[in-house]
């Protein structure tokens, strides 16, 4: 309570002549208020950035002038006043640190022996002396290391750490991030609560900021109402899930289809990529954004440090729709309340934080009394214990397969993590003001596909959909020119090559789920691979196809980059493909009674020649 009088007393005490009309004002007509809260809605301008609203130069009005006031490297000073545990939280969690990212990639490139995070963007210390380690959590991680070609290639000196440098860590909440369409945002917690559109257009009142240069947001807003496409100027890459959610797959570079121009595509480049349109996520398509689902606590962070995805996303499908057992709890499995879902009666409601609008959440419980169809799949003991909702739901999935890495010793590159001083810290980390520490990289790959993913065992056990995580394919160019690698690819110490393919969260689910037969009898699915893309016919030294994860004798051969996440077993893909056979008749019979009848009487049968015998027993005349 002392700290909420305190801010309304700053709020009225920095209440200046930048909002009376002068100051500041004099140049920024027409500026947005920063924000509607009745606090912040009252701070004039210095208070956040700064500089001298009675300068009478623009460079003496900007003098000492912070750009970004929540930008990381002066984040404590601003934002951190009043929001001091969200800031700390922030600086720990996966938006800052990169973690998953780093991990994997030095992991599948045999940098290190650990798929557990070792180094971050920079280096990082949980000292509240909570760390739950049960949950994942690392008392600290070090600052990522640089790469010398002139030195022999080790653990600390590798050229995946140069390739995440000068390519993958463009992402995280120290940097601005690239500056192209689809791409523009600003750092910081303006990184997600200041809104930048995909053309990084200003489209406010200011008469100071220019409307047709880009690299501004759109308007001088702080926001807590975070639409898709702002989390799509990162999640673009990797999983790709902020692009899947709206139905959208990068192209194999075609950009088509044509305009109705001479030579010019329709397709418009984001993220530097053109994307095909395909079947959007179901909650997408009702207007959900991707804050309806996930907490305050998963996207700011915990205040633990985490090395992958699944342990600081908390959020469960069960949270909101329930179990085949029971309607929803309204909280996700940690206890954290879900504050935009409410019970009316026995009807899930729940509230769009961006709109307000109302929206029904179907519940298992009432799916199975109405849908007679969808209870046989669903109340199925083996489903409901071991498969993750999506593993059905999530109909596609993007397929990047053989990620083709290049690294040239002869040319150099930005760093994503160092930058030159600037004037206003708060706006060094920019692209153009990289220092060129790192070596050029170019990347190319085999093909795309986005149907049919396969499935495995997830690090919680469960049954999900894999992708090809980063199927590293390695060539370097030495300083001389000539070839050092080419068209590597790491093995790593357990005999599996560094063809990542992981477990994912499509973000692609809808209400009709996938075929029971393309999971059941598809060797795609299970693994097993189509056997049309062979990587040895392509210059490529692996002797399957780049989407077979487990060799004819069950044996992983592809790298997953997440404790516990694998392939499915040979007894595994068995079993799953003798249910294939079976669903030829029993899919179509409705009367499980029956069957249930048979099973107590003379049992399951556990291979062919007991079926056989089983179906003479019941079907043929006896002798």
């Amino acid at each position: 309570m002392m700290r909420v009088i305190i801010l309304l007393l700053l709020g009225l005490l920095f209440t200046g002549p930048a909002l009376a009309g002068s100051g500041c004002l004099r140049c920024h007509r027409g500026i947005e208020k920063i924000a509607e809260n009745p606090v912040m809605g009252r701070l004039s301008c210095v208070f956040c950035h700064r500089g001298n609203p009675e300068g009478k130069t623009r460079e003496e009005a900007h003098s000492g002038l912070w750009r970004n006031p929540s930008d990381l490297r002066v984040i404590s000073q601003t934002c951190g006043k009043c929001h001091a545990d969200i800031v700390s939280r922030l600086q720990k969690s996966l938006h800052a640190t990169s973690a998953g990212i780093i991990s994997a990639a030095r992991y599948t490139w045999t940098a290190q022996k650990t798929r557990r995070a070792l180094y971050a963007t920079y280096p990082v210390r949980d000292e509240d002396g909570n760390v739950p380690r049960d949950r994942g959590a690392l008392p600290e991680l070090l600052g990522l290391p640089s790469y010398d070609p002139a030195k022999p290639i080790s653990s600390t000196n590798h050229p995946v750490d140069d390739y995440l440098r000068a390519e993958c860590l463009r992402c995280h909440v120290w940097t601005r991030g690239k500056e192209r369409p689809g791409d523009y945002r600003a750092s910081g917690c303006a990184a997600c609560h200041v809104i930048y559109g995909n053309d990084g257009l200003y489209k406010g009142g200011d008469s100071a900021i220019p409307h047709d240069k880009p690299g501004y947001p759109r308007v001088h807003r702080i926001t807590t109402r975070i639409p898709v496409f702002q989390c799509q100027h990162c999640h673009n890459r990797g999983g790709r899930i902020g692009m899947s959610y709206a139905g959208l797959m990068e192209s194999d570079g075609y950009c088509s289809p044509w305009s109705g121009k001479p030579g010019v595509k329709a397709g418009c480049k984001l993220h530097g990529k053109c994307y095909n349109h395909l079947l959007p996520d179901i909650h997408y398509e009702r207007g959900l954004s991707c804050q309806d689902c996930h907490t305050e606590r998963e996207i700011h962070g915990d205040g633990n440090i985490y090395s992958k995805k699944e342990e600081a996303v908390e959020i469960e499908c069960e949270d909101c729709h329930g179990t085949v057992k029971g309607y929803a709890r309204l909280k996700t499995a940690r206890g954290t309340p879900l504050t935009n879902l409410k019970r009316e009666g026995r009807r899930v409601i729940l509230i769009g934080k961006l709109d307000g609008r109302e929206h029904p959440v179907p519940q298992v419980p009432e799916v199975i009394r109405e849908n007679p169809r969808a209870a046989a799949a669903m109340t199925i003991p083996g489903h409901a214990k071991r498969l993750e909702c999506y593993a059905c739901h999530a109909v596609w999935a993007p397929q990047c397969y053989g990620c083709h890495a290049q690294q040239d010793l002869t040319a150099r590159s930005g760093d994503w993590l160092r930058y030159r001083k600037a004037g206003d810290e708060s706006m060094e980390a920019r692209e153009g003001n990289r220092v060129k520490g790192a070596f050029r990289w170019r990347e190319t790959r085999s093909y795309l596909r986005w149907e049919s993913p396969a499935l495995g065992i997830n690090a919680e056990g469960r049954v999900a959909p894999f992708i090809p995580g980063c199927q590293a394919i390695f060539t370097q160019i030495g300083p001389d020119g000539k070839v050092r690698f080419l068209n590597y690819i790491f093995r790593l110490a357990d005999g599996t090559w560094g063809l990542a393919s992981n477990p994912v969260q499509p973000h692609t689910v809808r209400r009709k789920a996938r075929s029971c037969e393309d999971c059941h009898a598809n060797p795609k699915t299970l693994g097993l691979g189509t056997g049309i893309f062979i990587g040895k016919a392509n210059g490529i030294p692996f002797p399957y196809a780049l989407d077979r994860l487990v060799d004819e004798k069950g044996r992983q051969i592809q790298a997953t980059s997440h404790d516990g996440a694998r392939p499915f077993s040979l007894s595994e893909i068995r079993r799953i493909e003798r249910v294939g056979t079976c669903l030829a008749c029993h899919r179509r019979m409705a009367d499980r009674t029956f069957w249930e009848k048979v099973v107590r009487r003379h049992g399951r049968a556990p291979d062919d020649a007991t079926h056989r015998r089983l179906l003479e027993k019941l079907l043929l005349p006896p002798s």
